[in-house]
């Protein structure tokens, strides 16, 4: 099977540039796709300095629905909001005024990976920080979701006036254009000695590793049953602000694998060892079987809601799954209101309503309302997406507005 590579580059022009992101990538282009892939073949997409998160957002998303290995190889500088306090990876037009509308959200690359199956999606960063992102990652390392291995280095920033070299990327590379690929592990640790021998003399602060085994669980949702959390490293937190509620071993008894004859979850008892949910709900979304990953999904959700209750993080989990699968399945109705639900669930569970988590349901159940075409069903959930977003305006301005100028086209209409 084909593999998948996306080759990404960015930083902001200009002087708030921080290192020179764009200069690895003809270094990676010379890699043959399949060694850059670790496949017999690969698609290899390439993104230099892009302008616009959406842009950013459309190919890793295309890149994580592709079937086959996913690696990911990420060149850039870490910038936080002002307003959420968030890591976002730096896009051309960012400057730290901007970084709310002109960045891309780390987070989201977590959240566009998670239902690929794990140990399928590879993700190499080499990153520069500026100072306040810098301060934040000492509490808060970064992640890429449950089942990506994450490996790669942030760097703290330059020295003024001087613009940070991707001394690790170019290492993997170099590596790479030797025509062997090893492990990922290998390849990291390899590269990490090369890099250390050309910065060896470089005063500040070390440099942070980012390895599997060395980052907290901190993404934006707690594993699901099945998942292993990470530990954390010596010297960062026991637990992460909002701390997976999902002990290390599995407490919820897995349903059987699907039976793809019957179109359903089977109810035979699992076979041994256990079935991986997402592996086979990403399976079925590939092959087109929507209504069988959907089943699948409800399922899950219905074993974490006896076992752990209405608004455990391993309900709520699932009932983000299950919206992002309407989504695939093009059932933007269905989806729309999941992720209502999800976002009422989480705001009557107490969480706020400018948290990251409320935020993205509130602005994917809007996405999705956008996408619906029977006026009758825009005009029931449009009416609750404007009682919620009065709640949760979210980032962009005059999402509110929106919606309402929205129902009153359709009420003249009608």
């Amino acid at each position: 099977m084909p593999g998948t590579v996306l080759l990404l580059a960015a930083s902001p022009v200009g002087k708030g540039c921080l290192v020179d992101a764009a200069s690895v990538l003809p270094v990676l282009a010379a890699v043959a796709p399949s060694v850059l892939s670790g496949t017999d073949t690969a698609n290899v997409v390439e993104l230099a300095d892009p302008l616009e998160p959406q842009a950013v957002l459309t190919r890793l998303r295309a890149a994580a629905t592709a079937p086959g290995p996913l690696t990911v190889f990420v060149t850039g500088q870490l910038q936080l909001d002002r307003r959420q306090r968030l890591p976002h990876l730096a896009l051309a037009r960012t400057t730290p005024a901007t970084v709310r509308y002109t960045a891309f959200p780390w987070s989201w690359v977590a959240d566009e990976l998670r239902l690929r199956p794990p140990g399928s999606t590879t993700v190499f960063a080499d990153l520069c920080a500026d100072a306040d992102t810098w301060e934040f990652l000492a509490g808060h390392p970064l992640a890429a979701g449950p089942s990506t291995a994450l490996y790669g280095r942030v760097a703290p920033p330059p020295s003024r006036r001087k613009v940070a070299r991707p001394t690790y990327m170019r290492a993997v590379a170099t590596l790479l254009r030797s025509g062997h690929r090893p492990p990922p592990a290998e390849l990291h640790q390899q590269a990490l000695t090369r890099v250390s021998g050309e910065e060896g003399a470089r005063s500040g602060a070390p440099d942070l590793v980012l390895a599997p085994s060395r980052v907290w669980a901190g993404q934006p949702w707690p594993p699901a049953p099945g998942f292993t959390t990470v530990t954390a490293p010596p010297g960062t937190p026991a637990r992460p602000p909002h701390p997976p509620a999902v002990p290390p071993a599995p407490s919820v008894t897995p349903p059987g694998r699907t039976d793809r004859r019957a179109g359903s979850p089977s109810s035979s008892p699992p076979s041994s060892p256990p079935s991986d949910p997402h592996g086979e709900i990403a399976e079925a979304v590939r092959e087109g079987r929507h209504d069988e990953a959907l089943a699948l999904a409800a399922r899950w959700e219905r074993e974490a809601l006896r076992a752990h209750g209405p608004r455990s993080e391993q309900v709520l989990h699932w009932m983000e799954v299950r919206a992002d699968l309407a989504m695939f399945a093009g059932d933007a109705e269905r989806s729309c209101r999941g992720w209502l639900a999800l976002a009422g669930t989480r705001l009557d569970a107490g969480q706020a309503p400018g948290s990251p988590e409320v935020e993205s349901a509130v602005d994917r159940a809007h996405h999705q309302w956008g996408r619906i075409g029977d006026p009758a069903m825009v005009r029931e959930l449009g009416a609750e997406l404007a009682r919620l977003r009065q709640r949760v305006p979210g980032r962009q301005e005059g999402a509110l507005d929106h919606v309402q100028r929205q129902l009153r086209q359709l009420q003249t209409q009608a």
